[in-house]
């Protein structure tokens, strides 16, 4: 899987996602965020353009400690040719952000200089 480094150097990739198995995917870019040890977090305005269902809420701690409740959201996304089902988070940010769980028995690439991510 092939990515970019944008001019914020944030590392992206495009992961296709869905609210159903069987419904077209949308190709949503993805921050890659390794200080993240989850999933999928995805902004609600995405999370409302693909339809996505609310399945339930979350408590969480934060980086600095903070505990908040989260809202999850069921949704179908591939990652290498497989399709998976999960609940994703969602958040009120600029980019859906993927953390390291699913990075996990992968190779990960970042090359500054040239501008590219590869995850193999």
């Amino acid at each position: 899987m092939n990515g970019i480094v944008d001019d914020k150097l944030r590392a992206l990739v495009s992961v296709p996602m869905a609210a159903a198995r069987d419904h077209n995917r949308t190709e949503l870019n993805v921050w890659i965020d390794t200080a993240f040890n989850g999933g999928l977090v995805v902004p609600r305005k995405y999370i409302e353009s693909l339809e996505l269902i609310k399945e339930s809420s979350a408590e969480a701690i934060l980086a600095d400690g903070k505990v908040v409740e989260l809202e999850t959201y069921a949704c179908f996304f591939e990652w290498f040719g497989v399709t998976y089902e999960t609940q994703i988070v969602a958040n009120d940010g600029e980019y859906p952000l993927l953390g390291t769980m699913l990075l996990e028995g992968r190779k990960l690439e970042i090359d500054y200089d040239a501008r590219t991510v590869v995850v193999t």
